[in-house]
């Protein structure tokens, strides 16, 4: 018998490890399946995204060439044409370049040659627009190396070139919008073919359901009804059992409480209904100092010499006499040392219709007195954590009204200030005066320049427009030039792993803002020449690392919390870090340099 059903068992094991062999396995070529179609669709969106991008730079680069041959063509200078004629040559090569790679497709900028018949259209009828811009640029280079060019072939090339330049970018916008058109329609096409790789692992699921899950739950559940049967009978059997010796368990039941309570719990006490002591064992009356103990005593009166307390154990006794009690008393024995107990009370039949109350208690007081102090150190640490939060607020909304009134004054002293010149100098432009004029004209550009460059700095330090418009590796490149620029410290910018993922604006924002305080630091506390800022990433992990040439610092001095004194720029960035899930590394030592790394999951 006992072989056969192993047998049966080892049977039922094997068919249904293959049932959910097959199920698990269809459910796994699903996901599967499903995984290889969205990466090939999301793959063909990469290459439209670069086609979009480089089309929306056509465009710029053709407003681009314009403005510098009319720039040329205005200019009176012979010794600053020579420039302004290289930089249109070099516009113009760029412009044809990116035309061209649209058409048929470029290596080096990632583009391939599968424009689709309404795109190739569209090229075929904007190459006339797009020759004659080029031809009309030849034309204008060629009349203003002239000593004396004629002003009215000049104007007449002048409108050849902005008309042609007009119809090229209305071309070229209703193109980037094919191109729109054409990435939207792939993603509708991704949606449909997911919602059918959904169906179809809906109905596997169902599938499964029908013909493996639900026929094992019937086996199963009949398995459990027969065990439940089974185990019917075994409690009937008991309760016969039961009944046979009840009248043996009857007359050793009040032998058996006592052996029980005087070999496992040492502290023990019989009392009635009433709370009268008949029977207390040494080690309890020990603990309560009743060495003299007086069995008609009450027991609320031997427990505790508090009134309060004795109160409680009189109410215990009356309100839970019938059906007994558990839980947590205070005790004070007679010098006053306060016990505190694990109380359990039962009732107990005597006999002769006699009833009495079985008290067993543990003394818990090491215990007690352990949490108490638990809780005293956690409203200790509750405490010490709010007033390192209150100095971490009060340091926050200083550094903001500091940042906020440098803003403020970098716009009053510097772009306000430039303003201001700006306004008073075209004031003071005489057109009867040309040569006077053309002087004060030069002033206006180099003031026109600063005042850009102040607006750019003042934005940049704000929110770099590249993080929102291309991602952390653009903003960290030109986060890095431009501070190489501003303060003549050799700072390189190095993508190890070619990096171009988009990431949550959230986890981009929060890694640029410490990359860019680990910079400053390296600039302003360092004493660096050299920083590095490498970029690497594998399949679920990001890592940047800035590295420099500085003084380096002792790691032991460091603050581990901020105060009064400040401390704040590391914790800012351990909290900014901490907010993404990810975690910051820094190593340093005197005269040796140091390392910032950022690592941060992709998944």
């Amino acid at each position: 018998m006992a072989q056969h059903t192993k047998t049966l068992d080892q049977y039922t094991f094997n068919r249904l490890r293959r049932l959910y062999i097959i199920a698990l396995g269809a459910i796994a070529i699903s996901l599967l399946t499903s995984q290889f179609l969205i990466r090939t669709y999301l793959n063909d969106q990469e290459d439209d995204s670069k086609l979009i991008n480089v089309a929306g730079r056509q465009r710029m680069l053709s407003q681009k060439l314009t403005k510098e041959v009319l720039l040329l063509t205005l200019n009176k200078s012979d010794s600053t044409k020579q420039p302004l004629i290289e930089n249109i040559h070099a516009t113009q090569a760029e412009w044809e370049m990116a035309h061209q790679a649209l058409k048929f497709g470029d290596e080096k900028l990632g583009l391939e040659a599968e424009n689709s018949p309404e795109i190739s259209e569209m090229f075929a009828g904007i190459q006339p627009t797009f020759d004659q811009v080029i031809t009309t640029t030849q034309s204008l280079i060629l009349l203003s190396q002239k000593p004396s060019p004629d002003s009215v072939l000049v104007n007449q090339e002048l409108k050849k070139l902005q008309g042609a330049a007009s119809a090229f970018l209305k071309q070229m916008e209703k193109i980037v919008d094919q191109y729109d058109n054409e990435a939207k329609a792939k993603v509708s096409k991704l949606r449909k073919l997911e919602i059918g790789i959904t169906i179809f692992t809906l109905l596997v699921l169902l599938g499964e359901f029908l013909i493996i899950f639900w026929p094992s739950a019937k086996a199963m559940k009949n398995s459990i009804r027969e065990l439940m049967e089974a185990e019917k009978k075994a409690v009937k059997m008991a309760k016969d059992a039961d009944l046979l010796s009840q009248s043996k368990e009857k007359s050793v039941r009040e032998l058996r409480a006592l052996s029980q309570a005087m070999d496992e719990i040492l502290l023990f006490a019989r009392v009635t209904p009433e709370g009268y002591v008949t029977h207390m064992g040494d080690q309890f009356a020990r603990l309560l100092q009743a060495k003299k103990l007086n069995l008609n005593a009450k027991f609320s009166e031997l427990i505790s010499i508090n009134e309060n307390e004795q109160l409680m154990v009189d109410r215990i006794i009356s309100e839970n006499k019938k059906s007994g009690w558990q839980g947590e008393i205070k005790a004070c024995n007679k010098e006053g040392t306060e016990i505190w107990l694990d109380f359990s009370m039962l009732p107990f039949n005597a006999g002769e219709n006699k009833t009495e109350l079985i008290i067993v208690c543990l003394d818990i007081t090491k215990r007690k007195e352990a949490m108490l102090e638990v809780e005293r150190l956690t409203k200790e640490s509750f405490e010490e954590k709010m007033l390192q939060q209150k100095v971490l607020s009060r340091q926050i909304i200083e550094n903001q009204e500091n940042e906020q009134n440098r803003i403020a004054k970098d716009i009053h002293d510097g772009i306000g200030q430039m303003l201001t010149g700006l306004k008073y100098l075209l004031e003071s432009v005489e057109l009867e005066n040309p040569e006077s004029a053309a002087e004060k004209i030069e002033k206006l550009k180099l003031l026109t320049s600063n005042i850009i460059k102040g607006v750019r700095t003042a934005t940049f330090n704000l929110t770099p427009p590249e993080l929102k418009d291309y991602g952390i590796v653009p903003a960290l490149t030109e986060l890095t030039q431009e501070l190489e620029k501003l303060t003549d410290k050799n700072i390189v910018l190095f993508n190890k792993t070619d990096f171009n993922q988009r990431l949550d604006s959230l986890v981009e924002i929060n890694l640029y803002r410490i990359t860019q305080e680990a910079i400053n630091n390296a600039i302003k506390y360092a004493d660096s020449s050299h920083i590095i800022v490498t970029i690497s990433h594998s399949e679920k992990l990001l890592s940047i690392i800035v590295d420099d040439n500085g003084k380096g610092f002792d790691k032991s001095k460091l603050k581990a919390k901020p105060d009064k004194d400040g401390g704040m720029g590391l914790t800012f960035m351990q909290e900014r870090i901490n907010y993404i899930n990810g975690r910051l590394f820094i190593n340093s030592s005197e005269n040796e340099g140091t390392r910032v790394t950022l690592n941060v999951p992709l998944q």
